[in-house]
């Protein structure tokens, strides 16, 4: 979750939130830490790193007594957290991260990336097998991947004539910037090779997360769907929140049209600016307007103290906005597609509305992110490196935030090869189907087979989009 949060004078002001961001969770692939400090630069980024985590860091009080500074920052960096531990740490970090390069963080951050814009699930090829495959989830229009004629659902066994396994997905995938994917088709449900290829290469793109938009009229009622894979008010550098207009263009249509049951597609969505989720929200919402809470936020014990001492408790708040393209009024409820994936932003969506109307799941459970993070970067510019550190937890309007679990499903309904293949907004795909289901009780449409493909996951090219799952502020100055 990314908000921003711009704080200065001699004691705290939180000043009006500008943005906040939630994405998704990052995998740990941070290497022991072995290797010394070979320069002073590396120095002087660790004591700016030490220094920023100390005032700013949600457990800046279990920071270790004595941190190694002979490493390199990011290593460093990885020593200093407060590492999350199902038995002996299950309330520590999962989500800080740091970047070499504070300027690329920050443009992943706003969704422009090196990318073929091709994103996509990998799975072992079978269970107890080191080979992968890479299934396709949904590919950025009018990118190098698009153009290639890479679709939803394609099953990539190979890149660049090598064969995908647990060892060399990461390299074959993520390090090149010109790909040939081999594919493969499932056939009774098992997986051949083809020699059919599609070549690919990668370029910076700006993603637009306003994936797609429909309205279904099915037995007396009108729903609304809209798939939405990042928060993003809109494009890197922009200072026009084009995203979020066309979120309010979409609810302006919904309204119109009389919409009255909703499906919000948050499967791919590992979270983005909170003020897009704001935005979203308050479309949404039922009786909500800019006198009602969306969110609380609690920092570290020290900024509390100098909060509560200001008198500023106040500006921990964020309250929904007045939309008047809102349909919450037509809505008794609100359904939520998701998966592992969806996080963060999505998640307080999830949790900010509850208070105000019921918010059913449907797919898988969530990622449980429950706490945010501030990007910082050297004011002076002479460090090139930048932090995403965990700095709050936050709260619905009824102090409820015991969500580091994930949200379970109300319905759950597991992805499969062969319902990745249905295109997104596909009335026969698997989670939307069974929201369709719920709203009308109509099986006009096959309901998902429960005897389909379901192969052990590795991880997701979703886990590295902005750092995987963060909710992001900018950073408060402190005196």
């Amino acid at each position: 979750m990314q908000v921003s949060m711009n704080v200065r004078r001699n004691t705290w002001v939180l000043a009006a939130i500008a943005g906040l961001w939630m994405t998704s969770c990052k995998k740990d692939e941070t290497i022991a830490p072995t290797q010394p400090v070979t320069s002073t630069e590396d120095q002087t980024v660790n004591d700016w790193v030490l220094s920023e985590m100390k005032k700013y860091y949600y457990w800046n009080d279990k920071l270790p007594a004595n941190p190694n500074k002979a490493l390199k920052p990011a290593d460093f960096f990885s020593s200093l957290l407060y590492k999350y531990d199902a038995v002996a740490r299950p309330d520590g970090d999962r989500f800080s991260w740091i970047q070499e390069s504070a300027d690329e963080l920050k443009a992943s951050l706003s969704g422009e990336v090196k990318s073929t814009g091709v994103e996509f699930t990998l799975l072992r090829r079978a269970s107890g097998s080191d080979d992968v495959i890479a299934q396709v989830l949904y590919v950025q229009p009018g990118s190098p991947g698009a153009a290639a004629g890479v679709k939803r659902g394609d099953i990539i066994y190979k890149v660049n004539g090598q064969k995908l396994t647990v060892n060399n997905y990461q390299n074959l995938l993520f390090s090149p910037t010109a790909f040939t994917y081999g594919l493969a088709k499932l056939e009774n449900r098992t997986l051949v090779d083809t020699d059919e290829t599609r070549s690919v290469t990668a370029s910076t793109i700006q993603e637009n997360p306003v994936y797609l938009d429909s309205i279904y009229v099915r037995n007396g009622k009108t729903i609304g769907y809209l798939v939405y894979n990042q928060f993003i008010p809109g494009p890197n550098g922009s200072s026009t929140p084009e995203y979020d207009r066309r979120i309010d263009q979409i609810f302006s249509k919904f309204k119109a049209q009389g919409v009255n049951e909703l499906i919000l597609d948050f499967r791919y969505n590992p979270g983005g600016y909170v003020s897009s989720s704001v935005n979203i929200a308050s479309l949404v919402g039922k009786g909500v307007d800019n006198s009602k809470v969306y969110y609380r936020m609690e920092y570290n014990k020290d900024i509390m103290k100098e909060v509560q001492a200001a008198g500023q408790t106040g500006d921990l708040i964020t309250r929904f906005s007045n939309k008047a393209n809102n349909i919450g009024g037509n809505l008794q409820r609100v359904f939520v597609l998701t998966t592992g994936r969806t996080a963060s932003a999505s998640e307080l969506i999830i949790n900010g509305l509850k208070p105000f109307m019921p918010v059913v799941t449907i797919g898988g459970t969530t990622t449980g992110k429950n706490v945010g993070s501030i990007t910082l970067t050297d004011d002076k510019g002479k460090i090139k490196w930048g932090i995403q550190p965990i700095v709050f937890k936050s709260f619905n309007s009824e102090g409820t935030s015991e969500y580091s679990a994930g949200f379970k499903p109300a319905f759950e309904v597991a992805e499969t090869v062969e319902s990745r293949t249905k295109p997104l907004g596909d009335v026969n795909e698997a989670l939307l189907n069974e929201a369709l289901f719920q709203i009308t009780g109509n099986r006009s449409a096959r309901r998902a087979a429960r005897n389909e493909t379901v192969l052990p996951e590795v991880g997701s090219s979703i886990e590295r989009k902005a750092g995987g799952s963060n909710m992001f502020e900018a950073a408060p100055k402190l005196k």
